[in-house]
């Protein structure tokens, strides 16, 4: 609880704050780690079945491998710890969320600022023209028999709007860096901050709160880390962030 007390604190005296999400925040909705050896990860790498190198080079693979678990991600739902930062923005004591996670739940929870620097899968795109299309036309071509899907347009290839292994980060990315140069706390949850370049983010901010289920190379900079997971304990520091606003 005193943890629970002093994260509370520092939200309320910060003058802005952020969230950075990692796939931590999102277990509780039955999206497994991507570190996980359950599910589909228990039969596919993740490095490899969502690809650049597979996606474009080995078709038929990515559709039966990495289409599959972002296919799968439509089903999900927030849940508390998602919640929790949504109204924690709603009220005015966060600024936005940046995350790592390409599941859409924080826009469905009711977040209005969120850099996704590693992509989303609610929209996919033309490799040739640009053009952009719901992720349900890859599901509606792919169910069809066209692999890979082919764009309206130009048939050009369409592929997800996910930052796969072997892409570069987007613009996304960029925009949430300098976000923090102004950025006086940043709660961090769910993330291991072990990937990079994502990893590196905090170091633009001064304060720290660490909200993960195992240690990060940054729990030792935090002014407050919690090993426990983020669905209670965000729930619990937003009520006593409204009970002391």
């Amino acid at each position: 609880m005193k943890d629970i007390l002093k994260a509370a604190d520092l939200i309320l005296n910060s003058k802005k704050t952020f969230a950075l999400t990692g796939a931590g925040i999102s277990t509780e909705s039955g999206i497994p780690d991507f570190r996980s050896d359950t599910g589909y990860y228990s039969k596919m790498d993740p490095a490899e079945a969502l690809s650049r190198d597979i996606l474009l080079g080995n078709p038929k693979r990515f559709y039966s491998e990495g289409y599959v678990i972002l296919k799968d991600l439509f089903n999900k739902e927030p849940n508390k710890g998602h919640f929790a930062l949504a109204e924690l923005e709603k009220i005015g004591k966060l600024k936005g969320v940046i995350t790592q996670n390409i599941d859409n739940l924080h826009i469905k929870a009711g977040n209005k600022k969120v850099y996704e620097v590693h992509g989303e899968s609610r929209r996919i795109h033309c490799i040739n023209c640009g053009r952009e299309y719901p992720f349900d036309l890859m599901v509606k071509k792919v169910n069809e028999g066209q692999i890979p899907p082919k764009c309206d347009e130009c048939k050009g290839t369409l592929r997800p709007n996910v930052v796969m292994f072997g892409d570069m980060m987007p613009d996304a990315y960029i925009r949430a860096a300098e976000e923090l140069e102004s950025t006086e706390l940043l709660i961090v949850v769910g993330s291991s901050l072990q990937v990079s370049p994502v990893n590196f983010l905090p170091n633009y901010v001064d304060k720290l709160i660490i909200i993960n289920n195992t240690v990060t190379p940054f729990d030792s900079k935090a002014e407050v880390v919690i090993h426990r997971g983020s669905g209670d304990v965000l729930e619990a520091i937003l009520e006593e962030v409204k009970k002391n606003l």
